[in-house]
C-alpha cells in the first residue's frame, strides 16, 4: 500500500507494535536534543542507568532557556551539562550559540531521521523532513540509552497547500489559520503532513515556523517533504551530504485531508490567552501596544529579522512602544551584524538580546502591568510573560514591525507590499560554539553544584489509598499553570524539593502546603489537562508532593506520558463526575493494584456523599506495568540491574 511520509519513516524505525491509529508502537530514535530547562534532569536520569556513552547516532545538549545568571544556579547547571556531555558522548551547544530548534535545523537535522527532544517544539525539525517529536526528559534519557520511544500510532492528517502567500501574509498566518479552525485540542493523536504544489513556495525556515507551532495544536508532530528547497537550505548550510529526498508515496491515503489555499491566507493574530483565539489583524486596528518582541524558536530566522529591519529602516520605534529582538542563533546574529540589518535595528530603537529563548519563557522583558505585548512567539498563556495581567498577542514578524512603528495595531493592507528579502546562497558557518565530545569520556569528571539534588523516586503503586482532592481545575490547564517558568522558578529545575513549592502557585499559592498536609492527593481537571510545554517537572514536582492521580476529562499527549513515567495515574472522568467532585473531597480506593493488573476500572467511594464512583483509564500493558512499578525509572533500573 502507498504510504504517507510519516508512515514511511515510522515503518523504517518500527521496533514493536502495529501501525494502526491509536495502537501503541515503539520506534528507534536516531537523534536527541535537550535544552537546559529540561536537560539537567534528563542527564541526571541518564546517569542512573550507569552507561558510559549515549547509544544514539547523535545527541546534542543545548543551553538556551536559562541564560539569565542572577545567581549561581544557572551557571552551575551549565557547567554540569557541559561536563556530562563530554562524559557521555554528547555535543554541547554553549550558552549564546542559539535556540535549540533553530540551531538543530541549521547544523544537525537530517531528512528522514527521527528526533526526540525534551521540548515540545522539537517538531520544528519537521520543516526539514524529519519525524521530530517532543517528549519528557525521562523519555529522552531512555532514548539516549538506546531504549525505543513508545507512542500511540498517530493518525496522519494531510494538509494540502495550493497557491502561494501574497501581500503581508506569512507562514505564521498559515499555522494560525489551522489553530483558528481546529483549536489547541485539534491535533491530539495526529501528525500533520504537508503536501501539494504550495509546499515548494515555502522556504525551510517558513516550513519550520509552521511545524513549530503544530505543537500548539496538540499534535504529535508535523512534517514537510524534503525536496529541492530542502536541498538548497542544506547546501547553504554546507551540509548538502545530509540531504535525501523524502516524500509520500504516490497515491498515499491520509486519515483526513485539509485544504489550504495559500493565496487566500490573510494576516492573523492570536489574542489572549490561547494560541487558537485567532482573528484577522484588521479587527484590532487602533489597539495601543506597549511592547513588541521578535524572536523565539518560531520566528527568529535570518529572513525574519531582515524583514523586520527592512520595515524599520530610516524609521524609529513609536515612543510608547518597546521593541525587543532576539536572534535565533549565533549564525543569524553574526550575519545580520555583517549585512547591516543589526545596525538598522539598533538605529530604529530596538533592544537586541542574545540568541536565546528569553522573553518567550518569561526570562526577562516582562511587559508592564496591564500592558499589551505583541510577540512573534508560539504561546500566549496567561502569566507566561512574567506579568500576570498582561495581554499577549501572537503574530508574524512583518506585522510586529508595523505595530512597533505605529505604537498600535494597524491594517497592513494600507501599506505597500512588504519589502523583498534576498537571502545569500551560502550562509556563514562557524561551529566553534558547539563542542563535540571526546572519543573516550570515561575520565571526564561530571561537575555538580549545590543546587543539583538527587532525583526523587516513587514507591511501587500501593494496594489502595485514601486521597484528598487537592484542587479542581477547568479545561486547558497548561504546564505553565502547573509548574511556572520564569527567572524565579526555572533556576530550581535541578532541585525538585525546592521547585515543588511553586506547583500551581499562580492559581493557588497554598497548593504545595496543602498537598504535603493531605498526601496522598489527587487533582481534578477538565479537558486537555497538561497542554503546552514538555517540562516533566509538571509531573515530577506533584509526584514529590504526594499526588497519586490526576482525574481529568482528557490529557495532552506529552504530559500524560510524563504522569505515567513518574507513577501518577492519569484517570478519566465523565462530565457528570467532574461536576460532582469538589475540592476537599476524600476518595477511598481499595484494590487499586489488582484493578490495574487486571486492566479494570478503579472503584472509589466519595466520603462526603457515600457515592461509589468508577475511574477508568486508557493505559497500554506497558504503561500499566510502569505505574505499578512507581515509574519508568524504577522499571529501567530493575531491568538493567
Amino acid at each position: 500500500m502507498p504510504g504517507t511520509l510519516t508512515e514511511r519513516i515510522i515503518s523504517d524505525h518500527l521496533v514493536a507494535g502495529e501501525m494502526q491509529p491509536g495502537e501503541e508502537i515503539a520506534i528507534r530514535i536516531d537523534q536527541t536534543l535537550t535544552q537546559d530547562a529540561t536537560g539537567t534532569m534528563a542527564y541526571l536520569q541518564f546517569e542512573t542507568l550507569r552507561l558510559d556513552r549515549v547509544r544514539t547516532e547523535l545527541s546534542v545538549s543545548y543551553v538556551d532557556h536559562n541564560t539569565l545568571q542572577t545567581g549561581f544556579e544557572n551557571a552551575d547547571d551549565h557547567r554540569y551539562l557541559q561536563s556530562a556531555a563530554a562524559r557521555y558522548g554528547v555535543h554541547f551547544s554553549r550558552p549564546g550559540n542559539g535556540i535549540c530548534h533553530q540551531v538543530h535545523l541549521e547544523r544537525f537535522g537530517v531528512p528522514g531521521k527521527t528526533l526526540l527532544g525534551s521540548d515540545s517544539h522539537t517538531s520544528t525539525a519537521g520543516g526539514l523532513g524529519m519525524l521530530a517529536i517532543g517528549a519528557g526528559g525521562l523519555d529522552v534519557a531512555a532514548a539516549m540509552a538506546g531504549e525505543p520511544f513508545h507512542l500511540d500510532m498517530p493518525a496522519v492528517v494531510g494538509v494540502r497547500l495550493d497557491g502561494r502567500l501574497t501581500g503581508w501574509a506569512s507562514a505564521k498566518d498559515v499555522i494560525l489559520e489551522l489553530l483558528r479552525r481546529l483549536s489547541v485540542k485539534g491535533g491530539v493523536g495526529k501528525v500533520f503532513e504537508y503536501f501539494g504544489p504550495g509546499v515548494s513556495t515555502l522556504s525551510v525556515p517558513e516550513r519550520a515556523t509552521i511545524t513549530n507551532m503544530g505543537a500548539e495544536l496538540g499534535a504529535t508532530s508535523s512534517i514537510f517533504p524534503s525536496d529541492h528547497v530542502t536541498r538548497h537550505f542544506l547546501l547553504a548550510q554546507h551540509r548538502e551530504e545530509a540531504w535525501s529526498e523524502q516524500e509520500a508515496d504516490e497515491g498515499a491515503k491520509y486519515d483526513e485531508v485539509i485544504h489550504l489555499d495559500l493565496g487566500a491566507i490573510r494576516p492573523l493574530v492570536a489574542m489572549p490567552h490561547m494560541p487558537d483565539n485567532v482573528v484577522p489583524v484588521g479587527e484590532l486596528v487602533g489597539l495601543p501596544v506597549d511592547q513588541v518582541c521578535v524572536g523565539s524558536c518560531t520566528n527568529s530566522s535570518l529572513k525574519d529579522l531582515m524583514t523586520v529591519a527592512a520595515i524599520l529602516r530610516d524609521n524609529t520605534v513609536h515612543p510608547r512602544t518597546s521593541l525587543v529582538v532576539s536572534p535565533g542563533s549565533r549564525q543569524v546574529e553574526e550575519m545580520i551584524a555583517r549585512n547591516g540589518a543589526l545596525a538598522t535595528l539598533l538605529a530604529a530603537g530596538a533592544r537586541v538580546l542574545e540568541p536565546a529563548c528569553g522573553p518567550c519563557i518569561g526570562m526577562g522583558q516582562s511587559p508592564p502591568s496591564g500592558g499589551t505585548s505583541v510577540r512573534t512567539f508560539n504561546r500566549n498563556f496567561a502569566g507566561r510573560s512574567g506579568t500576570a495581567d498582561a495581554g499577549i498577542y501572537l503574530t508574524s514578524p512583518g506585522i510586529a514591525a508595523l505595530v512597533a512603528l505605529a505604537g498600535e495595531f494597524v491594517d497592513p493592507s494600507q501599506f505597500l507590499e512588504p519589502p523583498p528579502i534576498d537571502l545569500p546562497d551560502v550562509f556563514d558557518v562557524d561551529d566553534r560554539m558547539i563542542i563535540p565530545p571526546p572519543e573516550d569520556g570515561t575520565g571526564v569528571e561530571v561537575l555538580r553544584g549545590p543546587n543539583i539534588r538527587p532525583i526523587p523516586l516513587r514507591d511501587a503503586l500501593p494496594e489502595g489509598f485514601d486521597a484528598t482532592v487537592l484542587l479542581k481545575l477547568p479545561d486547558n490547564i497548561t504546564t505553565d499553570d502547573i509548574m511556572p517558568a520564569g527567572a524565579k522558578v526555572l533556576p530550581l529545575r535541578s532541585n525538585i524539593p525546592a521547585i515543588s513549592e511553586f506547583v500551581f502557585s499562580a492559581i493557588d499559592p497554598e497548593f504545595a502546603a496543602r498537598a504535603r498536609e493531605h498526601a496522598p492527593g489527587v487533582i481534578v481537571a477538565g479537558e486537555n489537562y497538561g497542554q503546552g510545554s514538555s517540562r516533566e517537572h509538571a509531573a515530577l514536582a506533584p509526584m514529590h508532593l504526594g499526588v497519586q492521580a490526576v482525574l481529568a476529562a482528557s490529557f495532552a499527549r506529552i504530559h500524560r506520558a510524563n504522569l505515567v513515567n513518574f507513577g501518577i495515574l492519569p484517570l478519566l472522568i465523565t462530565p457528570e463526575l467532574y461536576e460532582a467532585l469538589e475540592q476537599g473531597d476524600v476518595l477511598h480506593a481499595e484494590g487499586v493494584r489488582k484493578a490495574i493488573e487486571a486492566n479494570e476500572p478503579i472503584t472509589a467511594t466519595v466520603e462526603r456523599t457515600g457515592e461509589e464512583i468508577e475511574l477508568s483509564y486508557d493505559l497500554s500493558e506497558r504503561e500499566r506495568e510502569t505505574v505499578l512499578a512507581g515509574g519508568r525509572l524504577n522499571q529501567i533500573r530493575a531491568r538493567r540491574s
